[in-house]
């Protein structure tokens, strides 16, 4: 039979799945490697560990005979020179060096033509910025480079020796027209950056790829408006499908190319989602399980009796694009306990979603369903506050292996397997539970929400004294 793979090279490891063609996993394999900060702030990997945690991972898999799909890790810097060969440790989505680089490429170009060019506004973790970077800090490393991959590209550079990326990851880059699927001539000459250094781009059905986001929107069925993708991993995003190219006229959300030719997406990315539960623990209650923490959490009623979380813990991304904004608790007395800062929590994370989500709809996104994934997913506690706050029913699908799944269907697609995105989402996608949104909670919590919107402006300054 033949099989499929999804390749994910994620930020701490690459994880393998392979499925049939009508979307039952036959195998997963998982092969970590280490993040280096050699700075505050900064992130790097070597790419090599990439490659050889790729090897390790498909040597694995039951079958000689499979069709290969890779997903990755967005806006990662790969350099190489004239030979292929890396030139310094990539830099990663999280690396936060590059501030005075976005300054100056909104300044170069003007914020409103930044957006109008690439969709999106200038963010340390975008490749551009990096570059910049690199030609101001590493001129020696800078004048030797001739080739820029992102880290799955490099994956599947070694492997088949071709330079290329797929429309989705490359809108990632702020090097790329997302509107019209190409790399921008416009930024590339305002930047004083070589085209020729760029991998040869296709949409992500013929490259069998695409970023982490896209792919993981495709393994949950979010191809077509309407279904939106709400992931409640480390960080939260909610992605829509678009049916037409559209940029929030402050780049407030992400535009990207979707994973489906001829399709965009915008998505809204908070930076502490479960991280924000994961810290809770570490901080407040080191060595419990997480499911005894929920169940601190359900013992309170929705609003935790005005607890309020801002779960802004390292920065956030959307609505605020602002590195300095900080986490608080606000409303705290004397009968608050644990499991009021639990469910705190997990009500400040679904109000951090909400904001993106109206973002959205801002965009004239009509949001139908959402397909929920990530570890945060697991607790149905979590998924019904989401629910209730979002005003939107979550589903859940039978398969949550996430990006690598998506991957996988992909790579059905390049190889000729599925005839194109639907086949292979009507084939292997298939849903088995639903949570509704809480009547009885809804008012409870777009008040919750009103307040959970006046912190930020109301303590931002705060930070600045």
């Amino acid at each position: 039979m033949t099989l499929l793979a999804g390749i994910d090279v994620g930020t701490t490891g690459v994880k393998a799945v392979a499925i049939t063609p009508d979307g039952e996993v036959v195998a997963t394999e998982e092969e970590g490697y280490p993040l280096s900060t050699p700075r505050p702030g900064w992130s790097e990997q070597d790419p090599e560990d990439w490659w050889r945690a790729a090897q390790a991972v498909i040597d694995r898999l039951p079958s000689r005979e499979v069709r290969l799909g890779f997903s990755g890790q967005m806006h990662g810097l790969v350099c190489l020179d004239g030979r292929d060969r890396v030139l310094r440790p990539a830099i990663l989505w999280n690396d936060q060096r590059t501030g005075a680089e976005c300054a100056e490429i909104e300044e170069r170009l003007g914020l409103e033509r930044l957006i109008a060019l690439t969709g999106n506004r200038a963010l340390p973790g975008f490749t551009a910025p990096k570059l910049l970077w690199l030609r101001r800090h590493e001129p020696d490393v800078y004048a030797r480079i001739r080739r820029i991959l992102l880290p799955k590209d490099y994956v599947v550079f070694r492997l088949a020796g071709e330079h290329r990326i797929d429309v989705a990851d490359a809108s990632g880059t702020l090097l790329f027209d997302v509107a019209g699927r190409r790399w921008s001539d416009d930024v590339l000459d305002a930047l004083e950056i070589p085209r020729e250094w760029l991998p040869e781009v296709s949409e992500s059905t013929e490259h069998g790829g695409a970023g982490d986001q896209q792919a993981a929107a495709l393994g949950v069925g979010a191809t077509e408006p309407g279904i939106l993708s709400v992931v409640l991993g480390t960080s939260g995003v909610v992605l829509a499908p678009l049916p037409g190219y559209a940029a929030d006229p402050e780049a407030r959300v992400h535009v990207f190319c979707h994973a489906v030719p001829g399709r965009w997406e915008a998505m809204g990315v908070m930076l502490s989602a479960a991280g924000s539960l994961r810290w809770l623990r570490d901080a407040f209650a080191p060595g419990a399980r997480y499911e005894e923490l929920i169940a601190d959490a359900e013992r309170w009623s929705p609003g935790a009796e005005g607890l309020t979380f801002l779960p802004y813990l390292q920065g956030e991304r959307t609505p605020h694009a602002d590195p300095g904004a900080r986490g608080a608790f606000t409303g705290l007395s004397l009968r608050h306990d644990r499991g009021a800062l639990v469910r705190a929590t997990l009500e400040g994370v679904a109000y951090g979603l909400r904001d993106s989500l109206d973002l959205l709809r801002a965009l004239g996104v009509v949001p139908v369903v959402a397909r929920a994934s990530g570890g945060g997913a697991r607790s149905r506690l979590w998924l019904e506050i989401v629910a209730s706050v979002l005003g939107v029913p979550l589903e859940l699908t039978a398969v949550e292996e996430g990006s690598a799944y998506g991957a996988a269907l992909l790579g059905g697609v390049a190889s000729g397997v599925f005839g194109d995105v639907g086949e292979a989402v009507e084939r292997c996608v298939r849903v088995r539970e639903r949570v509704d949104p809480n009547p009885a909670w809804l008012g409870v919590y777009e008040r919750g929400h009103a307040r959970f919107q006046a912190l930020y402006p109301a303590l931002r300054p705060l930070e600045e004294t």
